[in-house]
């Protein structure tokens, strides 16, 4: 039994679901976002509340149960209130700045790193050194955060890179003589 999937979804004021045709949509003051729904599930609305249920009790059911339910939950808290991820850039030279729709990332490189912010996410960059990234999508913010990550990740023995805010690395001990 899935412990996640038998809880309801509580739809807040101002955001409205809809089910037709097997995709489910959310509107709410961040935006609209729409997926299908996975096939071995039900998803019902009723009274502000959105319950999700299998149709087959199988291991393959069962699986999907849950993880319908957390994507509609996820569809419902991003038009709501949306969703952020800060990133903290460490480094001697390293920083970040917008240049319209693109963050230009120094990292280091003989070239400054530029990349296009997606549709549907925001972006700012305070002190150089702090990227601060918000959406109503969690998978579409969670991708663009990691992409900016994997062009510096941070460095075990002195610590630099691009790291998301609070992220513990874990340090090595230098070379002794």
């Amino acid at each position: 039994m899935s412990r996640v999937g038998g809880s309801p979804i509580n739809i807040p004021d101002g955001v409205t679901i809809d089910l037709a045709d097997g995709i489910i949509s959310a509107k709410g003051k961040n935006g609209e976002i729409s997926m299908p729904v996975p096939p071995m599930v039900k998803v019902s609305i009723d009274d502000g509340v959105a319950t999700v249920t299998p149709l087959q009790t199988n291991q393959k059911g069962r699986a999907l149960w849950g993880t319908a339910r957390s994507l509609v939950n996820n569809m419902v808290t991003g038009v709501s209130t949306g969703f952020t991820k800060n990133l903290t850039i460490h480094g001697v030279g390293y920083r970040a700045q917008m240049q319209g729709t693109r963050l230009v990332l120094s990292l280091g490189y003989s070239h400054p790193v530029e990349m296009e912010v997606p549709q549907g996410v925001k972006c700012s960059v305070e002190n150089n050194t702090q990227v601060n990234l918000s959406s109503h999508d969690k998978q579409l913010l969670g991708q663009f955060a990691s992409e900016v990550r994997a062009k510096r990740p941070p460095e075990p023995y002195k610590g630099k890179g691009v790291r998301y805010e609070g992220e513990q690395i874990l340090r090595k001990e230098g070379k002794k003589k």
